[in-house]
C-alpha cells in the first residue's frame, strides 16, 4: 500500500510546542552534472495547499503547478551546492551543506526559527535546532514532500537553463541524470564545466580513468566518495 504524505508529525509536535516545524529536501544526488539542491519548508497548519505529495509521485505540470501555492503560503528556504562544493566535498557532504543552507535561508526572526527539523533520508546534518531523520519522509510528511517540491523545480529549472546554455547535452530532458543520450553527449562534445568530475562517467570521459577500472560498475554508481 502506497504512503500518503499527512501533516499528522507536525500537527502532534505543534501541539507539544515544538514548532515551527521544518520540512526539509534534496533534488540532485545521483546526476553526472549540475547542483544538488536542498530546500526547507515551514508550513502554515492553517494554509496547506492541496495535492501535495512526494515530488516523485508527481509529474512535472503538477510539480510546477503547486510551486507558487507553497512559495505563497509557506516559508521557504533554498540551499544550491554548486558542482565545485560537490567535488570538493564529496556528494553526501555537499548536499548536508546545502540542507544547513537551505535551514538558515528561512525568512523570519530569531522567534520564528524552527525548533524542529524533519529530513527525508536516515541522517541529518547538524543544525542549530533538534532535527529527526525519516525514511521516506517524503511519502509521510507534508513538509518534507513540500521541500520536495520547491528542490526539484528548483533544480530542474536551473538544468533547463543549462540545457539552452549548452544544447546538445539534453539536460533539459535528463536533467543531467546518467541516460545512454548523457553518456552519448560526453563522448560526443565533451565535458563541461557543470559536470561532476569526482563522478566516474566524467573521469571517464576525461581519460583519468580507465575502461577496465569502470568495467564492474553500472553507469548510476557514480560517487567516487561511495566506493
Amino acid at each position: 500500500m502506497a504512503l500518503k504524505a499527512t501533516f499528522e508529525l507536525e500537527r502532534s509536535e505543534l501541539q507539544l510546542g515544538n514548532g515551527p516545524i521544518c520540512g526539509v529536501d534534496e533534488a540532485g544526488r545521483g546526476p553526472w552534472a549540475g547542483p544538488v539542491v536542498a530546500a526547507a519548508v515551514i508550513l502554515d497548519p492553517d494554509k496547506i495547499p492541496a495535492g501535495i505529495a512526494d515530488s516523485k509521485a508527481l509529474d512535472a505540470d503538477t510539480r510546477e503547478a503547486l510551486f507558487p501555492h507553497i512559495m505563497a503560503t509557506a516559508r521557504v528556504g533554498v540551499g544550491i551546492a554548486h558542482v565545485e562544493r560537490i567535488d570538493q566535498d564529496n556528494i553526501l557532504n555537499a548536499t548536508m551543506w546545502a540542507m544547513t543552507v537551505a535551514v538558515a535561508a528561512l525568512p523570519g526572526g530569531k522567534t520564528e526559527r524552527p525548533k524542529l527539523v524533519l529530513v527525508d533520508g536516515n541522517r541529518t546534518p547538524r543544525f542549530a535546532c533538534a532535527a529527526r531523520a525519516i525514511v521516506k519522509g517524503d511519502a509521510r510528511s507534508l513538509s518534507i514532500a513540500a521541500a520536495s517540491i520547491i528542490a526539484k523545480v528548483t533544480r530542474d529549472r536551473i538544468m533547463i537553463a543549462l540545457g539552452r546554455e549548452f544544447p546538445g547535452y539534453g539536460f533539459e530532458r535528463h536533467k543531467g541524470y546518467g541516460t545512454p543520450e548523457h553518456a552519448a553527449a560526453l563522448a560526443r562534445i565533451g565535458v563541461t564545466a557543470h559536470h561532476r568530475r569526482s563522478f566516474r562517467p566524467v573521469q571517464l570521459a576525461l581519460g583519468l580513468v580507465t575502461e577496465e577500472r569502470t568495467a564492474a560498475l553500472s553507469l548510476s554508481d557514480v560517487p567516487l566518495s561511495a566506493a
